[in-house]
């Protein structure tokens, strides 16, 4: 799948959260989503739970974004492929300026939303301008290969992480989430030598990347962002090693980034 493109240079932000993002005390991931969106009365929030089993999970997120004064929020309850042809959905996405998808199993997204009418609109109205921010497994769907599952630990192996065709928002990353939390390095470095095209981004929780047309990247949140640039990469044993066996990677490059630490996909520049 092809990443969407906007040919007037106006494509919204892609913005990958970690997981678990505070929601009350200081909510300032959620803030600055709905401060690119237009405001409090001129954001249009489209919130798609596919993700997650969890019942509520569209209408606590619909009430906070309300709580935190958007006057315009609505909960978009894709649970079947018939769901994404529904014309009222279809409007309101439409006209939205923030998308906004939960937590919980990125292989509900790509199986539900995957080559939908409504996945299609999605990278149109990015294309467009419209803002689009994913947490957890929101997070990983956004990209074209999305990190479906895999194994915890710092090594990388060959059968250590799935990967699936993901939303196709960005082909310039990978993206991991729950990261440190969940000693996700390995899977990350693993997906990215099998091509060592991508970028890798891996998401502590309660951080966000914010990531601007053009590819250059924000760092908003109480975590860090852990960067992988395989650009330089001299050696990889990947094509070598047999099932659990470890594999070598010489000259990846590495950054840990904090809150308005920055980089840039163009230069392959971080900067603190």
């Amino acid at each position: 799948m092809a990443p969407s493109t906007a040919g007037n240079g106006n494509r919204g932000y892609i913005i990958p959260i970690g997981g678990a993002e505070e929601k009350l005390r200081n909510p300032e991931i959620l803030n600055r989503f709905v401060e690119i969106s237009g405001g409090l009365e001129p954001a249009r929030i489209a919130i798609i739970p596919t993700a997650s089993e969890l019942e509520d999970t569209g209408r606590n997120y619909e009430k906070l974004f309300r709580d935190l004064g958007v006057q315009h929020a609505m909960v978009l309850p894709f649970t079947t492929r018939a769901d994404c042809e529904d014309e009222k959905y279809v409007e309101y996405l439409e006209r939205a300026t923030g998308i906004f998808m939960t937590g919980g199993n990125q292989l509900r997204l790509s199986t539900t939303l995957g080559g939908t009418r409504i996945a299609k609109l999605i990278r149109r109205r990015h294309a467009e301008g419209a803002h689009v921010a994913g947490t957890s497994a929101g997070a990983a769907f956004m990209p074209e290969h999305m990190i479906a599952g895999g194994e915890e630990g710092s090594t990388p192996s060959p059968d250590m992480v799935t990967l699936a065709p993901g939303l196709g928002l960005t082909n310039s990353f990978i993206i991991d989430q729950h990261f440190r939390e969940r000693d996700r390095l390995g899977r990350l470095l693993t997906a990215l030598a099998y091509n060592p095209f991508a970028v890798g981004i891996g998401l502590d929780e309660n951080t966000a990347a914010f990531i601007k047309p053009g590819d250059s990247l924000e760092v908003i949140g109480s975590g860090g962002i852990t960067i992988v640039d395989p650009s330089d990469l001299e050696h990889s044993s990947m094509s070598k090693a047999g099932r659990g066996e470890p594999v070598s990677l010489i000259g990846v490059r590495l950054h840990i980034l904090i809150q308005g630490g920055t980089f840039d996909i163009t230069t392959r520049t971080a900067a603190p």
